[in-house]
């Protein structure tokens, strides 16, 4: 492959994230020249990523990398990937929610898709998870719509509504729903601590663990978190478990590890008070070893999804009172406010069937053009 310095990108804010969008067809397929291209881009390892195009945040250190499909029901191949910020490593391992829902968009103004009023239906299939996605982008006059009222918690302002739907879910990294078979397991660590632990393969897989258990209230905000290093260094030997567990290897992204509480009342990082009523129960992720300032999509299909497991550790928080077939709306309370999702579920005699989980978001445009890397890039060695 000839040497290239400069490559045609795309910032897109989906959801609460920010990502760099670049085409397939412009990058090496030698993987590690990639991951040095793409390093470069985002200006990693850099704890500011002065040189680059990262945001020095987890939410804004993000990439998609896109192309054209040729599967009969598939328009879009998509791969995410979470770019290290001062650590030179881009994980491929799992899909992010946030970004997903921008990549309708981003199809469609670049005329891989037609568009519709005053809906497209942008079908996309994550490589990360090989599952399918289901984007319902407004449009008008053959124009992706960008404003409109809808809000999500996390994002300042509103903007147009895209329904974003996750196809037959689970298990996107075992096979199974439960990788486990079972509903709820014990983890015993090192310490000789014993935490219940309920594991959902699903958007990515999770662990969800009762706050109480870790005698943490389940509404705490990053800032508190970030200094009970003792909590934190729990949090990740149980997630460390559950990997054993699950069989995979742990990586910076998988499993995620979330706590979770009953309904109470919460304030958000921005100071915005949320009633007990507004959710069904409270729940915090852990993002690369740290509390999550949102929650990831790819987190709250598998946390909906155990809202409604008889049984789960999540079901227990939510009393155990919510349809277990049909659709089903779960609120979830987080670091900045909440997140709904619409669970569909069959059940039947061979267990649960996760037929989609959908919710709202928000993305734009941010920036298109050409980002510039040294041409020593693909001389070097990591």
């Amino acid at each position: 492959m000839r040497k290239m310095t400069r490559f045609p990108c795309t910032i897109m804010r989906g959801g609460t994230s920010k990502g760099v969008f670049l085409l397939e067809k412009d990058l090496p397929a030698d993987p590690d020249l990639r991951e040095r291209i793409i390093l470069a881009v985002f200006g990693s390892p850099d704890i500011r990523q002065i040189d680059g195009l990262g945001g020095a945040d987890s939410l804004t250190s993000k990439l998609a990398i896109i192309s054209r499909s040729d599967a009969p029901g598939c328009d879009i191949n998509y791969t995410f990937g979470a770019v290290g910020i001062d650590k030179p490593f881009v994980d491929f391992s799992a899909n992010c929610g946030n970004i997903s829902s921008a990549v309708g968009p981003y199809a469609i103004d670049k005329g891989f898709v037609k568009p519709i009023a005053p809906f497209t239906i942008v079908r996309i299939y994550n490589t990360n998870t090989k599952k399918m996605i289901y984007s319902k982008v407004p449009v008008k006059k053959g124009k992706v719509v960008s404003d409109g009222d809808y809000e999500i918690a996390g994002c300042p302002g509103t903007g147009a509504r895209i329904e974003l739907s996750f196809m037959e879910p689970a298990g996107a990294t075992t096979g199974k729903l439960l990788p486990t078979g079972n509903v709820v397991d014990e983890v015993k660590l090192a310490t000789g601590e014993r935490y219940s632990v309920t594991i959902v393969d699903a958007g990515n897989p999770t662990a969800f663990v009762r706050a109480d258990e870790l005698h943490l209230t389940g509404d705490e905000l990053p800032a508190v978190l970030d200094q009970d290093k003792a909590a934190q260094a729990t949090l990740e030997a149980i997630r460390s478990k559950v990997g054993e567990l699950m069989g995979i290897a742990v990586s910076q992204s998988l499993p995620k590890i979330c706590f979770v509480a009953p309904a109470r009342d919460f304030k958000t990082l921005t100071g915005k008070f949320v009633a007990k009523g507004e959710v069904d129960l409270l729940a915090r992720l852990m993002a690369m070893g740290k509390m999550h300032k949102v929650f990831a999509i790819t987190a709250a299909i598998p946390a909906a999804i155990a809202a409604i497991l008889p049984g789960s550790v999540v079901n227990r928080m939510v009393g155990g009172g919510l349809p277990v077939a049909g659709e089903t709306k779960i609120l979830i309370g987080h670091p900045s406010g909440v997140i709904d999702l619409k669970v569909d579920a069959r059940f039947d005699k061979g267990g649960p069937h996760i037929v989609s989980c959908t919710v709202g978001r928000t993305a734009r445009k941010i920036l298109d053009g050409r980002v510039f890397v040294s041409e020593k890039i693909y001389d070097s060695k990591r």
